[in-house]
């Protein structure tokens, strides 16, 4: 099981981009997004002068990063929610079912999570008293079906758990929770159709100066994405629709870098100044393939009490960062794995389950050994896989393997990975009882070899693998012996949103695989090293 490393020995593969300033003092502005690459329906809580975030993963396990912030702005990742496969059954699912759009809230001393496990399960809770974990056995709901569902603990110690329900041309839907069994007390019921707009979701109800507001996402989590707001006195509503909805899109400025704007989560700070965290996407050429991200943006509130996303203008790269917190850095971390560690840290993940009887940190000591089996990147299943988030749309990835393949068609190396049917694969096989380094292209299920290159089987045998990354395109190259071979370009178009579907984001992962189910050597990766470029 991938489980979770001592904060000080957190690697920079989970960690947004840094500012090189160290001390506290107080930002005149920030960089968007906050939270690089995948981290989509970002959702937050404060507990005194300290921020959380949760993300969701679909079908990489473990399940729900956990973020940490000081200010807002800077965050790293301080473990994962859903650790345990009684927690996250993700058996066959697909990368784009599994977990959908997390919430996170924080009362009386302990943290609730409440999400959606789309195609097995449907709706939980989970409780923890450290964010970090661990985390309990889930509550299933039970609640009829619908999903992003959301918390509110009232002043009156009332508890109301809003979703979405009825679908595309659905509602937000409510029942009132057991403070006991954290069970609804009822069958949900639609107290809010919002605007119009499709996909009426991501629902958060808010209570203000004895207002209840309830706040959702339209028009689709794409270039559509809209946020719009209603209130009433009750919770129940009705609900009168903010005059001026939305409260923000980007869908009319479509040459904004940042597009899809939307399922948005606000949150307080101590000096009670009022942000929004919310989902974004930084296309290039109207594709975007690194994922759906965390955006920050200030939220006011007009003299007739509506909220307001950054005075109503679009949310920027580079946004003002008065009336934040003191800004509050991590320390920096190295940008290289060298897998000593007893395992790997809280940013790494595999596919639908844990990886662990596939992968060994011990049986070679400073380096990740990957086992090979009959499963690959195109199953429903646990290959031999672990992997990290592509964070940056200009990116250097690279691994230095020991690999001497046993069989034709065994192979292991370096792949950047979309989902079943879009990734590229760049390894070490064997063909024809040649060591080869072979590129591999597959998109929309179709196997393309790019590039070939016979190996020296001499020597320690060890390859180094590299993949240079822009908004644009991939380039793929391996090192053996000292001389470097190129093995070919590979657009990032093919594994975007756009062209695969879905909405997960990029992973740059380690993978072995034994199609052939003869015996495998294992491969031996010495180190990862992960670089922005931006």
């Amino acid at each position: 099981m991938i489980t979770p490393r001592p904060a000080a020995a957190l690697v920079a593969l989970a960690l947004p981009l840094m500012f090189a300033a160290a001390s506290a003092q107080a930002a005149p502005d920030f960089r968007n997004p906050v939270i690089t690459g995948f981290s989509s329906d970002p959702s937050v809580c404060r507990v005194g002068g300290d921020y959380y975030l949760v993300a969701s993963t679909f079908s990489y396990f473990p399940g729900v990063p956990v973020f940490h912030s000081k200010d807002l702005v800077h965050w790293r990742q301080i473990g994962n929610a859903l650790t345990r496969p009684s927690q996250l059954p993700l058996e066959k699912q697909a990368t784009s079912r599994g977990i959908f759009a997390p919430t996170l809230r924080c009362h009386g001393g302990r943290f609730y999570l409440v999400t959606t496990n789309i195609s097995n399960g449907g709706n939980f809770i989970a409780t923890a008293t450290d964010p970090a974990g661990p985390w309990s056995e889930v509550t299933w709901l039970k609640d009829g079906g619908g999903m992003d569902p959301s918390l509110l603990f009232d002043d009156d110690g009332k508890i109301y758990y809003t979703r979405h329900g009825g679908g595309e041309h659905g509602g937000a839907y409510q029942a009132e929770l057991d403070p006991q069994t954290m069970l609804p007390k009822e069958a949900p019921r639609e107290i809010w159709k919002g605007t119009g707009g499709v996909w009426p979701e991501g629902p958060h109800l808010y209570k203000r100066n004895g207002w209840y507001y309830l706040m959702i996402s339209e028009g689709g989590t794409s270039y559509n994405h809209s946020i719009t707001v209603a209130r009433s006195r009750s919770p129940w509503g009705p609900f009168e629709a903010h005059p001026r909805n939305p409260l923000i899109t980007h869908r009319d400025h479509p040459g904004l870098p940042l597009q899809a704007v939307g399922h948005g989560d606000l949150v307080q700070t101590a000096e009670g100044d009022w942000w929004i965290v919310m989902l974004a996407i930084r296309p290039h050429e109207r594709t975007h393939h690194i994922g759906r991200e965390t955006v920050l943006a200030p939220v006011t509130w007009s003299d007739d009490g509506w909220p307001v996303i950054n005075h109503e203008k679009p949310v920027t790269l580079r946004m003002s960062g008065d009336r934040l917190p003191p800004s509050r850095p991590w320390p920096a971390a190295p940008d290289t794995e060298s897998f000593d560690g007893k395992d790997l840290g809280v940013e790494w993940y595999s596919l639908r389950a844990p990886a662990s009887a596939l992968y060994s940190l011990s049986e070679r000591p400073g380096h990740l050994r990957l086992k090979g089996s009959g499963d690959t990147l195109a199953t429903l299943t646990t290959p031999a896989f672990v992997g990290i988030r592509q964070r940056d749309l200009a990116m250097h990835a690279s691994t230095a393997l020991d690999f001497k393949p046993g069989a034709d068609g065994q192979l292991a190396g370096i792949v950047v990975r979309q989902d079943e049917n879009n990734h590229y694969q760049l390894v070490v096989t064997r063909d024809q009882g040649r060591r080869m380094a072979r590129l591999v292209s597959v998109v929309k299920g179709q196997a393309t070899v790019v590039g070939s290159q016979p190996l020296p089987d001499g020597g320690d045998g060890e390859v180094t693998l590299a993949i240079d990354g822009t908004p644009a395109a991939y380039t793929f190259s391996a090192t053996a012996q000292g001389k470097t071979h190129a093995l070919g370009a590979l657009p990032t178009a093919p594994l975007s949103s756009e062209k695969a579907g879905g909405f997960t984001g990029v992973f740059i992962g380690l993978y072995a695989s034994n199609p052939a189910k003869a015996a495998m050597p294992p491969a031996d990766f010495a180190w990862f090293k992960y670089q922005g470029k931006e």
